[in-house]
C-alpha cells in the first residue's frame, strides 16, 4: 500500500450560535483525503477524516509541513511490516519530523486529521466500520450494543429567551437523549442559573443536566458558579476555567461535590498525566473529554486512556468532545463512556448520519465501511468535491 496524494481544505461550519468565549460564525474545519494505489471498485482507496469540531482549519500547517513530509517518505517506512498497510502510528511520526517537542496546539489537530484518515482507509480496506477496525487493533471486544450519547447545546443565540431554551432541551428529550449539556458563563451569573434551571424543568432533573463554561472563569467566578450549581445535582460542572491550570482545578474539586468535566482542549499525553498528577482528579465521579482529532489522533488518544486507567480512573469515564461520527466509532471501538452529539448545529460536521441509531440515550454507528463520513447528509457532498480535486 502507497500513498499516492493528499488533499486538505478548509470546510466552513453553518450556523451563528456561540459559548461564553467563541462565535463558531467563522469556523472552520480541515477536512483531508490521503489516497493509495490501492483499487476498489474500479477506484483508488481513500481514507477521509477532519480535526475535529472548534479549532479551525489547519490548512498551512498540513500543506507546508506535514503533507510533504509524508509524500517525500520512503514509503516502506509507513508501513506496517506484517501486514504492508499503512500505519497509522508511523504515518504520525513521519508527519511530526522535525517538529520540536511540546508547543501542543493547532500542529495536534493537523496531525490528527491525517491519522485518522489512516484509521478510515484501514477500515476500508477490510471492508468493515472503523469502531470494529479500532477494536481489534487495541484488543477490545466488538461493541454490541450503543454508546451512552448526550445532546450538547444549549447556546447562547440572538434575542435568546428561556422559552427558546426549554424548548431546545424538550426537543432532545423527545428525540431520545437522556442528558443535555447548555453553556454557562456567557451571561450574568442570576442569569445563567435560570438558564440552568429552565434546563432541568425541561428535561425533567439535573441528572439531566450538564453545564459547561468553556474556560470562561477566573478563580473567583468558578468558585461562585461551583457554589451557585451544587445544589441542583447536575451530570457534570465543565471547563470552568483554563485548561492548563490544574491548581484551580483541584482546588474546584475540593469546593464542587458534584462531577467535573474537563480535557477537550488537552492535546497531548503529556497534559494529560499532568492533569492527573496536578489536577485533583476524582476517579469515582470526574469526567475527562481529550479529543483524538484535537491531539494527534488515535495513537496519542490511546495512551491517554492508558495514562487514565494507571491512575485509577477507569475507561468509562472518558467521553471525548466533538459530536460527530469519527468520535461515536472511537467510543464504540476503545469501550469508552459515551460520546457527545451536536443535534442540528456545527453542520455539516456534527452529528451523526442516517444509520445511526438513537434509543433510550444510546446511539450505534452504522455499518458503513470506515467512519461512514460519506453518509453524513451535507458532509459526504464536500468529501465527494475534495475527491475530484483528487481526480484532476
Amino acid at each position: 500500500m502507497r500513498i499516492t496524494d493528499i488533499r486538505e481544505v478548509a470546510v466552513p461550519l453553518r450556523g451563528d450560535i456561540r459559548n461564553s468565549v467563541v462565535n463558531f460564525a467563522a469556523h472552520t474545519v480541515s477536512l483531508v483525503a490521503v489516497r493509495t494505489d490501492v483499487r476498489r471498485n474500479g477506484r483508488p482507496l481513500t481514507g477521509v477524516a477532519f480535526n475535529s469540531i472548534g479549532r479551525h482549519a489547519q490548512g498551512g500547517i498540513l500543506r507546508d509541513r506535514m503533507i510533504p513530509r509524508l509524500l517525500a517518505a520512503d514509503p516502506d517506512t509507513l508501513l506496517d511490516p506484517p501486514t504492508g498497510l499503512l500505519s497509522p502510528a508511523r504515518v504520525l511520526r513521519r508527519a511530526m519530523r522535525d517538529e520540536k517537542p511540546g508547543g501542543h496546539g493547532d500542529r495536534a489537530a493537523a496531525a490528527g486529521a491525517l491519522e485518522l484518515a489512516v484509521w478510515d482507509l484501514l477500515a476500508k480496506y477490510h471492508d468493515e466500520p472503523a469502531h470494529a477496525a479500532i477494536a481489534r487493533a487495541f484488543g477490545r471486544p466488538l461493541a454490541r450494543t450503543g454508546a451512552p450519547v448526550y445532546a450538547a447545546g444549549g447556546y447562547y443565540h440572538p434575542g435568546d429567551s428561556l422559552d427558546r431554551l426549554r424548548d431546545e432541551v424538550a426537543g432532545y428529550v423527545d428525540q431520545g437523549y437522556r442528558t443535555v449539556k447548555i453553556k454557562i458563563g456567557g451571561a450574568a451569573l442570576p442569569d445563567d442559573l435560570a438558564r440552568v434551571e429552565a434546563a432541568i424543568e425541561a428535561a425533567g432533573g439535573g441528572g439531566g443536566v450538564a453545564v459547561d463554561a468553556n474556560g470562561r472563569f477566573d478563580r473567583d467566578r468558578a468558585l461562585a458558579y461551583a457554589a451557585a450549581l451544587a445544589g441542583h445535582g447536575l451530570r457534570w460542572y465543565e471547563e470552568a476555567a483554563d485548561p492548563l491550570d490544574y491548581a484551580l482545578n483541584r482546588e474546584l474539586a475540593e469546593a464542587y461535590p458534584g462531577a467535573i468535566a474537563t480535557g477537550e482542549n488537552l492535546f497531548s499525553v503529556q497534559d494529560v498525566r499532568n492533569l492527573l498528577a496536578y489536577g485533583g482528579v476524582r476517579p469515582d465521579r470526574d469526567v475527562l473529554q481529550m479529543d483524538a482529532g484535537l491531539s494527534y489522533g488515535l495513537t496519542e488518544y490511546a495512551r491517554m486512556i492508558e495514562a487514565m486507567e494507571a491512575r485509577g480512573v477507569d475507561r468509562s469515564q472518558a467521553f471525548p468532545h466533538g459530536g460527530h461520527l469519527i468520535n461515536l466509532h472511537i467510543v464504540a471501538g476503545l469501550g469508552l463512556g459515551g460520546c457527545e452529539a451536536y443535534p442540528g448545529v456545527f453542520e455539516p460536521f456534527g452529528g451523526y448520519s442516517p444509520d445511526c441509531r438513537l434509543a433510550d440515550g444510546l446511539i450505534s454507528p452504522g455499518e458503513a465501511p470506515g467512519f461512514g463520513l460519506e453518509a453524513k447528509p451535507g458532509l459526504g457532498d464536500e468529501i465527494a468535491d475534495l475527491l475530484k480535486g483528487l481526480d484532476r
